[in-house]
């Protein structure tokens, strides 16, 4: 069991302008997951990753997200990753996704990410069936006693169990969460969750709601387009969240076509063809994932490749 904190810590970290940098804040980067072309882990390729990543402006990775395809990993694959991310760059850094059907699985993912030297998880809801308000505290409670701090992720698209902001509210006045990726795509949400919890950091957790949640007082964007283009989206960000309208507007019409898929069923497979064209290596998905349809790959590839005419990376 981790023991370098309680439920209700704040980790020391990097000093930011207005005092510690939490784990969570900034722009932290959801990983994509290189595979071989036999579909096994590129564990070398992965850390070379993490670490340009942060070379080209980003502040963290979320490693074993749905970007990073923690579905389909095997137990021994899932705890590799993390610890691939930690030797790479810091466990500071990085903040592991923990989502399982199970609390008590989930709970030992989190052990297992205290172990490993990470300051923070992030957390989905229960979602193996429609959970209940009740469960969903118990989820969070079981979770934190794992002594980490917890970033709940609220994607009721996926999961169809919606952490609405007087739940939220709760969870945090409780000490079970210190901070919520927002994916709901609702941007009013912000300033409900501000009025009910406004200790509660807001993170942006849809690429293309990034200024709107920015403009809103984010203080973090688990972001899954700068695995293809980290400087542009790392300029958006730190424009966005220093009220710098007049850089970050037309950045974000310029990315927006590519932020979008964030949000599409098929983002995986489209941020890693966006790797593969801007130079990095993004490579196949796991089954059940299948590969874009002609018209969707060409749609990316259009997107991406105009992106870079630009000059953005």
């Amino acid at each position: 069991m981790a023991t370098n904190g309680t439920a209700n810590a704040t980790p020391a970290g990097p000093t930011g302008p207005t005092g510690p940098r939490r784990p969570w804040h900034g722009i932290l980067v959801a990983t994509a997951l290189p595979l071989t072309p036999d579909l096994s882990v590129d564990y070398d390729r992965y850390a070379e990753h993490c670490a340009w990543l942060l070379e080209n402006g980003c502040d963290g990775v979320v490693p074993n997200g749905s970007l990073g395809e923690y579905q389909v990993l095997t137990p021994r694959e899932r705890a590799r990753v993390v610890e691939t991310a930690v030797a790479a760059v810091g466990g500071e850094r990085v903040m592991p996704g923990v989502a399982a059907y199970g609390s008590a699985e989930a709970r030992r993912w989190a052990e297992q990410a205290g172990e490993a030297g990470c300051a923070a998880v992030m957390l989905l809801p229960p979602n193996a069936y429609r959970a209940d308000e009740r469960s969903v505290l118990a989820h969070y409670a079981e979770v934190a006693r794992a002594g980490l701090p917890v970033v709940a992720y609220n994607n009721p698209v996926d999961t169809k169990v919606d952490l609405v902001p007087g739940l939220l509210a709760r969870l945090h006045g409780e000490g079970w969460i210190q901070g919520v990726k927002e994916f709901s795509g609702d941007v009013r949400r912000a300033y409900r969750i501000a009025e009910l919890a406004p200790e509660l950091d807001l993170l942006a957790g849809a690429d293309d709601v990034l200024l709107e949640l920015a403009v809103a007082g984010a203080k973090g964007w688990i972001a899954g387009y700068p695995n293809a283009l980290p400087r542009a989206c790392a300029e958006l960000y730190r424009a966005a969240t220093a009220g710098d309208l007049a850089t970050a507007t037309p950045l974000y019409r310029q990315l927006h076509p590519l932020l979008r898929w964030d949000s599409r069923v098929e983002f995986v497979q489209a941020i890693k063809l966006s790797m593969d064209l801007a130079g990095r290596y993004g490579g196949s998905v796991r089954p059940p994932r299948m590969p874009l349809l002609p018209e969707q790959e060409a749609t990316v590839r259009a997107a991406t490749e105009k992106a870079l005419a630009a000059g953005l990376s």
